[in-house]
């Protein structure tokens, strides 16, 4: 059974740092189903492709009770030793851990910046209607290229020669694999059990809720345990309780004109966050919902800003955000300054890591309450900046717009509008959970009655870790 990855990226020996793996060595690893062996057949500058080669015992398998098939000899004389399934996943699972989890210390930047990358596995069952292949890995972003192998005498067998093309995070790829070979496969060698459930979305949370496939991958990589598939469906239902175009920065137009014969609010939010981002001192910034591009552009326009990362759920608003920005005219070493990344908030996102500072600029009403502790966890918990800034409106300054109806938020989206009071309350509930100092500042003109019109809060990480 065998996978290699290659990439062009150069110098494309990089892939040894991501994968934590040597290229000028081979290395084999016992896993639960036979052996694994990781080599390099091509390591250049140019191009490199390492190697998964999974040697399965018949004998072995039936042993352990892995193979159930219905009659006798099939127990011995089967497929699992040469075609990618459940064990080879599992074998990705063990021997590319750390790349699965986005995680390269030695090259943090890397780990978070898309590579071409081709995928080849020149043996995948694919039981099901011929254009399953393409219906679960196109919406990924891959060009796929499948196809059936011949049986002599028999036609086409339900196997594919499968080459996959893209231009992907690392971990991006090995996850989808991870999951989507045993989808193809629909079996399963080891017991499915509730634990499944956080794999399936742990290797999903970037993707599988916005996949258009996300019933049947879920079902067949559940193994068809209904309880199993409706506990996934209805997790992934509540990290899409907002459509992609609507969450992190939505793109529908604002109830309001907020401030009338004043610069715009949207402008005077933009100028204190960049004023107290170099206040501060943070040259590596990741704007966590950046919609449309807004503050990218200004901090693009700031040479002080040295690596810049723009994260959003919708796949729509990062292709505006591409498009405003005229990347594709810019020289490359402005480009070479800014990532765009598709990721949801509310999940676990390794590649958010090593920023001096994380921004959520009018982001966090537009998450349903209950997911902000989800939230939380992943910005403050998990990605841990030395700072974060964050803004909202402040629900007690709505009075002072005349166009906005009493009791309507500002925005069609929002989740909630919050007071003075109640802002204060969650940053330093947050704050103290995860080891941080928050203070607040005022966006806009400061009305003696009710407040200014959007609060502030930055919170800096303190010295004692959690």
């Amino acid at each position: 059974m065998l996978f290699t990855l290659t990439t062009t990226h150069q110098p494309a020996t990089d892939l040894g740092f991501l994968l934590h793996k040597h290229p000028g060595k081979v290395q084999t690893f016992e896993v639960a189903a036979g052996t694994a062996h990781v080599f390099y057949p091509q390591a250049e500058e140019h191009q490199c492709t390492v190697g998964l080669l999974l040697e399965l015992d018949p004998i072995e398998l039936v042993r352990r009770g892995r193979e159930n098939t219905a009659f006798s000899l099939g127990r011995y004389v089967n497929d699992r030793p040469y075609v990618a399934s459940s064990m080879l996943a599992v074998a990705l699972g063990k021997v590319f851990r750390t790349a699965l989890g986005g995680r390269c210390e030695a090259k943090p930047e890397l780990a978070a910046t898309p590579l071409p990358l081709q995928a080849h596995l020149p043996a995948v069952p694919c039981h099901g209607p011929a254009d399953l292949v393409s219906r679960l890995f196109e919406p990924l972003g891959w060009t796929v290229d499948a196809r059936p192998i011949p049986m002599t005498g028999w036609g086409d067998s339900p196997y594919v020669d499968l080459r996959l093309t893209g231009t992907l995070r690392l971990a991006e790829a090995l996850n989808h694999l991870y999951v989507l070979l045993p989808v193809l496969d629909n079996v399963k060698h080891y017991w499915v059990a509730e634990d499944e459930v956080e794999k399936l979305l742990r290797a999903g949370a970037d993707w599988l809720a916005g996949h258009p496939e996300r019933d049947l991958v879920s079902r067949r990589y559940l193994r068809h345990r209904r309880g199993l598939v409706d506990a996934a469906l209805t997790r992934l239902a509540e990290a899409e309780d907002t459509e992609p175009e609507a969450l992190d920065n939505a793109l529908d137009p604002a109830v309001i004109t907020e401030t009338p014969a004043r610069e715009p609010l949207a402008a005077t939010r933009r100028d204190t966050i960049m004023a107290l981002l170099k206040e501060i001192g943070a040259k590596q910034v990741v704007d966590l919902g950046c919609g449309g591009g807004a503050l990218l552009r200004g901090l693009l326009a700031d040479l002080h800003f040295t690596r810049i990362l723009g994260v959003d759920v919708s796949a729509q608003a990062l292709a505006n955000a591409e498009r405003g920005l005229n990347l594709d005219r810019m020289s490359e070493h402005v480009a070479a300054r800014l990532t765009l990344r598709q990721s949801a908030l509310t999940y676990v996102d390794a590649g958010l890591r090593g920023f001096d500072a994380a921004v959520l600029m009018e982001v966090v009403e537009h998450v349903d309450p209950p997911r902000l502790p989800a939230l939380a966890r992943a910005v403050f918990g998990t990605a841990k900046p030395a700072s974060v800034l964050v803004t909202t409106p402040n629900v007690e300054y709505n009075v002072r717009f005349p166009d906005l109806p009493a009791g309507e938020f500002r925005h069609p989206d929002h989740r909630f509008e919050w007071t003075r009071a109640e802002f204060r309350d969650w940053a330093q509930d947050i704050a103290q959970r995860y080891g941080y100092h928050v203070e607040f500042r005022p966006v806009g003109p400061e009305d003696p009655e009710v407040g200014p019109p959007t609060q502030l809060a930055l919170f800096r990480r303190t010295e004692v870790a959690r």
